[in-house]
């Protein structure tokens, strides 16, 4: 079984001199995977748990340009033919002039496993590469190993409370209507999204995903127009060519205070 099961530290490295060095993974950071309950739609809902010391944090799945995005590998994992990972509202952090997206001390991350068999065990084998910093950043590596049994478990309190903190949907949030622009650049598109909600405020963060992760997104610029927020940001391609972007598979995050909204899509006017 995966209850109480420690994650399995890797070697770590600091890009600083001094006492700092002799910092460990273990010293910030401890993890678990808790192993949830088996859903009757046959779904398994897990999540990794993370605990961080004070004033730490890690990154969100798109965490701006200086932050460090995680990477999950499920090689090795059998029965399963799907994962969803249902992240949690995270918080948006400001340092020495640099935008990142994030977690500050603890993060419950549920993840919904689909099983190729529903009847049948899921055995899981899992390394996730992860980011920790406070006033240095250092890499992380965890690694689990275990067997989620058919049919069991049972709700989960801690799981149930991530699933309730995720960003509500656009409609959810009220929102009056979404639209993007599109116009080329050097090496890529600049997107313009008109994004028409209740109570938008100028402070409002929004970060643009797109259905390709290896295109780069800058940081968006976004303003407020009346009551319309208005958000800037450049999406750069791997490599040269051209550049179809797939509007359907455009996610736009908005990000303020006391509310995160998740809005799938962005259609042209």
């Amino acid at each position: 079984m995966l209850q109480g099961m420690k994650a399995l530290a890797t070697a770590l490295c600091l890009a600083l001199a001094g006492p700092v060095s002799a910092m460990t993974q273990d010293d910030v950071l401890s993890a678990t995977f808790l192993p949830g309950w088996r859903m009757e739609n046959g779904n398994h809902m897990a999540a990794l748990s993370l605990a961080l010391s004070p004033g730490w944090k890690t990154y969100w799945r798109a965490p701006g340009e200086a932050g460090i995005p995680p990477v999950f590998d499920w090689s090795g994992s059998s029965n399963i033919r799907s994962v969803r990972w249902h992240w949690p509202s995270p918080s948006v952090f400001h340092s020495n002039g640099l935008q990142t997206v994030g977690y500050h001390d603890g993060l419950v991350l549920p993840v919904e496993i689909t099983p190729v068999d529903p009847s049948a065990p899921v055995t899981v084998k899992l390394r996730v590469d992860l980011g920790v910093c406070k006033d240095i950043c250092m890499p992380a590596a965890l690694s689990f190993e275990g067997t989620l049994p058919a049919g069991s478990g049972a709700p989960d309190a801690a799981i149930r409370a991530a699933l309730r903190d995720r960003p509500q949907a656009g409609a959810e949030a009220g929102l009056r209507d979404i639209t993007c622009t599109l116009e080329p650049i050097a090496d890529g598109l600049r997107l313009t999204a008109r994004i028409d909600l209740p109570s938008a405020a100028a402070d409002d963060v929004v970060v643009f995903e797109t259905a390709n992760p290896g295109v780069w997104v800058s940081e968006s610029m976004t303003g407020r127009q009346g009551g319309v927020l208005v958000s800037t940001a450049d999406l750069v391609p791997p490599g040269k060519g051209g550049f179809a972007l797939d509007r359907r598979g455009v996610t736009v995050t908005v990000l303020g205070k006391g509310r995160a909204i998740e809005i799938s899509g962005c259609p042209a006017p």
